[in-house]
């Protein structure tokens, strides 16, 4: 059984929700919580809400924030860890936010601060991918979410680049000739065809141009909102919605290429496909994924890399920052 002091807490910050749990040495998650982000009311409100599903999390295992030793968060753009400043989230509308010294600050203890995405793959790599018995030592990790990012293990240990802002595989530019504007203020961007903001507004018009007689369409006349959620689409393509089905495979073969260019170019023995996208219709994106790959990989080069799917699912993002904050408590010296 873990001491009161053997917990961190792990938090998965998104542009649509914040998820929080703690969890303790052996990543066993004893508490969690979930809020809305809220991006639009701006970074203090978020910090705010990032603060109360922290509180929430510790309240529903009934320990009191002295009980944590520290806390990790991934975040949805760029960071600098050293500073656990978040330097450019699109996602939020965030530009240099100092998150971590900020909650550092409420809590009393010290937060580490990383690229959502780096800590998903990191969580899959210690949590899955190291456990095997001949473990990988080159990964990059693709989440689809709200938007798409890409974190690199090569070596073993986590790539975070010359600005600590490697792996925006998102931000790859797909279309040179324009296409969709980003987020991050560029056009053709791989997440401004093949996020799920993306991939729902394209949803939405293709819909509203075929008219009201189609699997969506009924769906959506039982919400009261109306709004296009990643459950209606995964319900769409098993009743083989035209429209929906177009579109997710085009996102799934841009998925494809995506893969394609990270095998031409890193070599990586896995590349991991996680992110709500993928936890709601993986099933279906995940051949055209394949299929791509070899069709267009250069054999030399795709010969043995796998393309996989993630088994921690949602809670890859809290057990990641786990392990990002574990990581950083055993690395750190401890006071004399």
């Amino acid at each position: 059984m873990s001491k009161p002091s053997d917990y961190v807490v792990g938090v998965d910050l998104g542009g649509t929700k914040i998820l929080s749990a703690v969890i303790d040495r052996d990543y066993k998650i004893v508490g969690t919580a979930k809020k809305n982000t809220r991006p639009e009311r701006g970074p203090k409100v978020v910090m705010e809400r990032i603060a109360a599903c922290i509180t929430e999390a510790l309240d529903e295992c009934e320990l009191k924030p002295s009980a944590i030793r520290a806390i990790g968060i991934g975040a949805p753009g760029m960071c600098d860890p050293a500073t656990g400043t978040v330097l450019f989230a699109p996602n939020l509308a965030w530009r240099r936010e100092p998150l971590g010294k900020r909650l550092s600050r409420h809590f009393g203890v010290p937060v580490f601060v990383e690229n959502d995405v780096n800590v998903g793959t990191l969580g899959v790599y210690h949590l899955e991918l190291a456990r095997a018995k001949n473990p990988p030592r080159s990964v990059v990790g693709m989440f689809l979410g709200t938007g798409i990012g890409g974190g690199i293990i090569l070596n073993g240990e986590l790539f975070r680049g010359h600005n600590f802002t490697a792996g925006e595989v998102g931000h790859m530019i797909l279309r040179a000739d324009g296409g969709p504007q980003c987020g991050c203020g560029n056009r053709g961007c791989f997440e401004a065809f093949a996020g799920r903001l993306a991939l729902v507004r394209r949803i939405a018009a293709a819909a509203k141009k075929k008219g009201g007689n189609t699997p969506l369409h009924k769906l959506l006349k039982d919400e009261k909102d109306h709004k296009i959620k990643s459950r209606h689409i995964a319900i769409a393509l098993r009743k083989r919605d035209p429209v929906v089905c177009k579109l997710v495979g085009e996102v799934a073969d841009y998925v494809g290429f995506a893969c394609v260019n990270l095998i031409h170019i890193l070599n990586p023995d896995v590349i991991v496909l996680g992110g709500g996208v993928m936890q709601s219709f993986g099933e279906f994106v995940m051949p055209r994924v394949q299929k791509i790959v070899r069709k267009f990989g250069i054999p030399a080069c795709r010969r043995g890399v796998k393309i996989v799917g993630t088994e921690l699912g949602d809670e890859a993002g809290i057990l990641g920052a786990a392990v990002l904050a574990w990581q950083n408590l055993d690395t750190k010296p401890r006071p004399s």
